[in-house]
């Protein structure tokens, strides 16, 4: 089976103002890369649901993969990202996403989903370095699974 493909998209106001490291895009990336996936694209949005939305379609245009944000999943003012994110899937996947907030106590927190957008896979992650590597753990054994089903792939079941 080829390289599952992923991309990572961190949303912060703060690391596009300069004022905040991305730690937590490049700790996905750098978790992404050690579990085996193919790493293609590494971006950085604004918060806001209509900045999210377009960087989510696009990241998805002619993709074939996964897409996994970091940040505004929580309770601040400016945490839209699962509202941007529910604004451009087709159809939700709340087992990812329920199987992420369980791993620690912490996750009830997160109001992160996941879905699908056209062939990728969509996943919310919070914005702690910690944090989004933790709850990508727990799901990141299915998601070449979920990519070859939603894609038609010949898998093994």
């Amino acid at each position: 089976m080829t390289q599952t493909r992923a991309k990572v998209l961190t949303v912060s106001d703060g690391v596009i103002a300069g004022t905040r490291d991305d730690l937590s895009g490049r700790a996905l990336v750098e978790f992404l890369t050690t579990s085996g996936f193919d790493v293609c694209q590494h971006r950085v949005c604004a918060d806001g649901i209509e900045v999210v939305a377009q960087t989510l379609q696009e990241l998805a245009h002619d993709f074939i993969g996964i897409i996994v944000t970091t940040g505004g999943t929580g309770f601040a003012p400016r945490d839209v990202t699962p509202e941007a994110t529910l604004s451009v899937i087709e159809r939700q996947a709340p087992g990812l996403a329920e199987a992420m907030r369980a791993v620690n106590p912490l996750g009830r927190l997160s109001r992160g989903v996941a879905g699908i957008i056209q062939n990728c896979v969509v996943i919310n992650t919070p914005g702690s370095p910690a944090g989004c590597v933790e709850q990508l753990a727990s799901i990141i054994d299915v998601l070449p699974h979920a990519v070859a089903l939603l894609n038609q792939i010949p898998t093994e079941h």
